[in-house]
């Protein structure tokens, strides 16, 4: 059985990817950029630092890529953040994970002041042993960075933790630090991509992990 549960918190806890992937959309057009909210929506997992070069040139990057990100925080912030809601069963699934005797971390590639208000929304925050942002990692992920920390902060190895998250840039993180990874459908991506990107296991969501724990790797 594993000793800890790292948890992803967008798309994975939260249904926030679509509201993440419009401001994602809004900035790059404002900026001048020709991407669709289909293209932002498949790389919603990923940290702005490896979001922004998909679709920016060197150059642009440069001119304005630090800018670009600057007004896409704030206006996800003033405009979408207060839209997010949880899944079902969030903390139900924590509670559970608690009673099993795990660790329960979050790794997200959210910005600090972002994740805290996540917590919150979440109602988890009483429920989690360590947390780690984008503002502690070098690189978001797919890069291991977040998970790394994660478990230094954990006081353990890969192999004793097992990661659940909804996009195939949370399994390739994870895989790289021998972490395996349960990823869930609610974030939008299909359970091919998810598994091809190294997930032992998908479910629907938190709702399903929930009420099938006892069947799920989070127990053995």
């Amino acid at each position: 059985m594993p000793r800890a549960a790292i948890f992803d918190l967008d798309g994975a806890l939260l249904d926030s990817i679509d509201l993440h992937a419009i401001a994602w959309h809004e900035a790059m057009v404002r900026f001048g950029h020709d991407v669709s909210f289909e293209q932002i929506r498949s790389q919603i997992g990923k940290g702005g630092d490896n979001l922004i070069p998909v679709f920016l040139s060197e150059s642009a990057q440069r001119d304005h890529g630090e800018e670009l990100d600057a007004w896409r925080s704030q206006h996800f912030k003033a405009k979408y953040l207060p839209l997010i809601r949880p899944f079902s069963a969030v903390p139900d699934l924590l509670h559970r994970a608690r009673d099993a005797g795990l660790l329960i971390a979050i790794a997200s590639s959210a910005k600090r002041d972002e994740l805290e208000k996540y917590l919150d929304i979440a109602a988890i925050r009483k429920l989690v042993d360590v947390t780690t942002s984008a503002d502690e990692a070098h690189e978001s992920k797919p890069e291991t960075d977040i998970f790394e920390i994660a478990l230094q902060k954990l006081a353990i190895t890969g192999s004793c933790a097992l990661a659940v998250g909804d996009s195939p840039y949370d399994a390739e993180a994870a895989g790289k630090t021998k972490v395996r990874t349960i990823g869930v459908l609610c974030g939008g991506f299909t359970e091919n991509l998810l598994r091809q990107a190294g997930c032992v296991e998908v479910y629907p969501g938190p709702a399903a992990l929930f009420a099938r724990f006892e069947e799920t790797f989070l127990t053995k």
